[in-house]
């Protein structure tokens, strides 16, 4: 339970910083995408952090019933 803090922590950071990046940045949408992927996967790998599809669907879904 505390990793889903972690990782709803994170995503939230990630969504405001990537609002922001592609808001700011002087590059190409599918540039910014590819290094938005790439902090993610870092980041998921650098805390082992394992998520399958569904998995990160139900995460989306949780975060979207939070946020509402």
């Amino acid at each position: 339970m505390k990793s889903l803090g972690y990782i709803g922590a994170f995503l939230g950071g990630a969504v405001a910083g990537a609002v922001l990046g592609v808001l700011m940045a002087p590059e190409k949408g599918s540039d910014t995408r590819v290094k938005i992927t790439d902090a993610v996967e870092d980041f998921m790998k650098k805390h082992n952090i394992k998520l399958n599809r569904k998995e990160v669907g139900d995460l989306v879904d949780d975060i979207e019933d939070v946020t509402e």
